[in-house]
């Protein structure tokens, strides 16, 4: 039966003009997106098949161009959507950080390292560097490959601080392998960061670990 044809409240559309995007499912805002289905597959039986093939949301937001275009239902038109709105949604997460003091909306900087670094392949180590009002000053990749004690310079995180002009900064890696529990090391890693800041005068406010689907704050366990 055609979407058309089903109760008001049922369609996706409706339902969120009605209640708000956060109460659809994957595959009901996935439907919205793609607009149409398939000869006698609905948009939503289309969006449940495609979170089937790609094994989630995730997995099928950070597909590559020819996989992605390669799906029954999809193509390059809708890659260049779907990119599209992704990078609004990193440019609109990074303009919040930039315009309002971190400590006013902590969840606004686990959204925008979610974004940020979700299609990281290999470990990434970066710094958002903050003002003395907490606001965002410039998001620095400073080093990739395995982010353990031995590849992370407290030096060069220092002297990026000094030279930006930080009264703070927040860290974070990604954890490719899914887990974003944190490793003997990584709590290594923050006592020394936090160590060498504090010897400037820089506050080291917190230091996240991204994993799939999982954002994990080393400040929040009590472990910075």
């Amino acid at each position: 039966m055609a979407i058309s044809h089903w109760p008001v409240e049922d369609r996706p559309r409706e339902k969120l003009l009605a209640k708000g995007a956060a109460v659809l499912s994957d595959a009901e805002l996935l439907a919205i997106f793609l607009r149409t289905g398939l000869p006698g597959v609905t948009a939503i039986d289309l969006a449940r098949q495609l979170l089937d093939h790609f094994g989630g949301l995730g997995p099928l937001l950070s597909a590559d161009q020819r996989s992605f275009c390669d799906a029954k239902g999809l193509g390059p038109a809708k890659y260049c959507q779907i990119q599209a709105t992704l990078e609004l949604t990193k440019r609109y997460l990074q303009e919040q950080l930039c315009d309002n003091p971190i400590f006013t909306c902590p969840s606004h900087v686990r959204d925008y390292l979610a974004v940020q670094m979700r299609d990281y392949q290999r470990e990434v180590f970066v710094v958002l560097l903050l003002d003395t009002r907490h606001q965002l000053i410039e998001f620095c990749e400073l080093f990739q490959g395995t982010i353990d004690s031995a590849s992370v310079h407290p030096r060069e995180v220092v002297r990026l601080a000094l030279h930006k002009n930080a009264a703070a900064v927040i860290v974070a890696h990604n954890h490719p392998s899914g887990s974003a529990k944190p490793s003997a090391a990584d709590i290594a890693i923050t006592d020394r960061l936090k160590a060498a800041l504090k010897l400037m005068d820089i506050r080291l406010l917190d230091h996240f670990v991204i994993g799939r689907g999982e954002v994990v704050s080393l400040a929040d366990r009590g472990q910075l």
